[in-house]
């Protein structure tokens, strides 16, 4: 993997399976705040912390006093995990991969990674949103596909009417399909192996579960 990947750790779930561990491999890595505990788990040295730090405990800044540190104040008008991915762009960052960023206990902070995703993603970045159990993709108008083992689940919500999606390799294939706004029609779909998405116009994300294999 080369050197424009980026990890940024954030404060949500994380578990170290084996597509996590393929995911990162070679990969920089940028703390968000209180998702450095989550460098002690993946056995890494992220190269820059930065955050309010509100929700870092003193044991773990101990455990990491040679990572700079960048602070913020708490009132600022960006989120830890907004400035973390800021600086992995300026660093060179072209495929991001937020790990963390799905589940714990911020709902809103979930969410609002998988908006800045596909915000990142019309701008061109490679993005990856990961608790390790689970993962997201963002989708917007082209064509992206995804490993996924024989019978996981996975769902494609829209943020926004969908034009022309496209799902190939799932056990309910759609064709240049209209999804109004709100619809549950993609959601607990059954991979059939590596899926491909198509999307003519509109802004979705693909949460999949790799691990789940109860469509089998």
């Amino acid at each position: 993997m080369s050197q424009s990947t980026f990890t940024i750790l954030l404060g949500g779930e994380l578990s170290l399976t084996e597509r996590l561990r393929h995911a990162i491999g070679g990969s920089r890595f940028i703390a968000a705040d209180g998702g450095m505990r989550h460098a002690m788990v993946l056995g890494v040295m992220p190269e820059l912390w930065v955050g309010d730090f509100d929700s870092t405990p003193p044991d773990l800044e101990a455990g990491f006093l040679d990572v700079p540190k960048q602070p913020y104040p708490a009132a600022k008008a960006a989120t830890d995990g907004e400035i973390a991915v800021s600086e992995a762009i300026a660093r060179g960052a072209q495929r991001l991969i937020l790990a963390g960023a799905l589940g714990g206990e911020r709902s809103d902070h979930a969410l609002q990674h998988l908006l800045s995703a596909v915000g990142l993603a019309e701008k061109g970045f490679d993005v990856l949103l990961t608790s390790g159990k689970e993962e997201a993709v963002p989708l917007v108008p082209g064509t992206i596909e995804l490993d996924l083992p024989k019978g996981s689940l996975f769902s494609v919500p829209g943020f926004g009417p969908l034009t022309g999606l496209s799902i190939e390799n799932a056990r309910y294939p759609l064709t240049d399909f209209h999804l109004p706004f709100g619809s549950s029609r993609t959601i607990s779909n059954v991979a059939e192996g590596k899926v491909r998405f198509s999307l003519e116009s509109g802004r979705a994300i693909v949460l999949a579960r790799p691990y789940d294999l109860s469509g089998v």
